[in-house]
């Protein structure tokens, strides 16, 4: 049974819900008719407002959404919810904090269960570092620094590579200095889909966006263009 991670730079779910390309990449991927998927909103505090987003975007697809609070009314059986899913969609926000918790519920070893029975796992920012060795983040106040995360995927993400202007040079200089492995970087509205481990594909709901290789190379950070299939404009 295949593994699959798809880690989105950002912008899965926009403001005004105008753009769903990226959702519906990541149910597709299921191959279910129906797909359960749960929400999983611990980087913003289980806030209203991004499981609402949650619901209003997934919800203009056949699937079946539900959201899993981690801050109130927890399941008691945290494994046999994670592991009814189809798919788990994690959200953006504080990616240090995320993974405290997830771990003080013992939530990243159900989530290592399930990703190796083949739950398609993923999510935007936070969502996309957070499945990674390390990653980098805005978690601390001041400069974006590294942090050690899930390791389900070898190396090192970075998302937000285009609309964050700190993010880039940040991460070229961390993966430079050896700070952070060798990894990979997204702009908003790009996803890198892992299958078994290995980037598998590239995909995008805007034109002219990309995904990056980030190696280093001596005592600098080499960067390869990783130009995505641009997933187009049908009707949703």
């Amino acid at each position: 049974m295949k593994t699959q991670i798809i880690a989105i730079g950002g912008a899965a779910l926009p403001q005004d819900l105008d753009n769903l390309l990226l959702v519906r990449y990541f149910l597709e991927q299921t191959r279910r008719k129906k797909p359960k998927v749960a929400f999983i909103g611990t980087a913003h505090g289980d806030s209203e407002i991004g499981r609402l987003r949650f619901y209003a975007g997934f919800s203009q697809f056949e699937c079946r959404p539900t959201h899993l609070p981690l801050f109130a009314r927890t399941p008691r059986d945290l494994e046999s919810f994670v592991l009814e899913q189809d798919a788990i969609y994690v959200g953006g926000g504080n990616t240090r904090s995320l993974l405290a918790v997830w771990r003080d519920w013992g939530l990243d070893r159900h989530l290592r269960t399930a990703w190796e029975r083949g739950i398609v796992l993923g999510g935007a920012s936070a969502g996309s570092i957070c499945w990674f060795e390390h990653g980098v983040t805005d978690s601390i106040a001041g400069p974006l620094t590294a942090l050690p995360c899930l390791g389900f995927l070898p190396g090192s993400n970075c998302p937000h590579y285009d609309s964050e202007p700190k993010r880039r040079p940040t991460f070229q200089k961390l993966v430079a200095r050896g700070t952070l492995p060798d990894g990979y970087a997204a702009d908003d509205g790009v996803a890198l889909h892992f299958i078994d481990g290995k980037l598998a594909h590239v995909v995008s709901s805007m034109p002219r966006k990309k995904a990056y290789r980030v190696r280093r190379s001596g005592k600098r950070a080499q960067e390869q263009g990783l130009p995505p299939r641009f997933l187009g404009t049908r009707t949703l």
